[in-house]
């Protein structure tokens, strides 16, 4: 299997206008499971910026097994920062 970077995505181009909105926050990269979503048909792979509701309607969409999220990250101000979730610290 490609790496899914190196795959033609549908949706939303890397220098898409929506990536430079104020309202941005997430970037996602997510393949379809089931048919009828307002995503694609089931295969297809696709990148998406959204804003925080819109991130939290594709997070309801994991849940209900519609996609599946291969990839996510903030964006601020247009760029892609990649995300990832603080460790928890140890304490001896």
């Amino acid at each position: 299997m490609r790496d899914i970077s190196a795959r033609e995505l549908k949706g939303h181009n890397i220098l898409a206008v929506e990536r430079f909105q104020d309202s941005t926050r997430w970037m996602i990269e997510f393949a379809v499971r089931k048919p009828r979503t307002p995503y694609g048909s089931p295969g297809d792979e696709v990148r998406l910026f959204l804003t925080e509701d819109g991130y939290r309607q594709a997070l309801d969409a994991q849940r209900s097994q519609q996609i599946k999220i291969k990839r996510y990250a903030h964006v601020v101000e247009g760029h892609i920062l990649d995300f990832k979730p603080r460790k928890k610290r140890r304490h001896p």
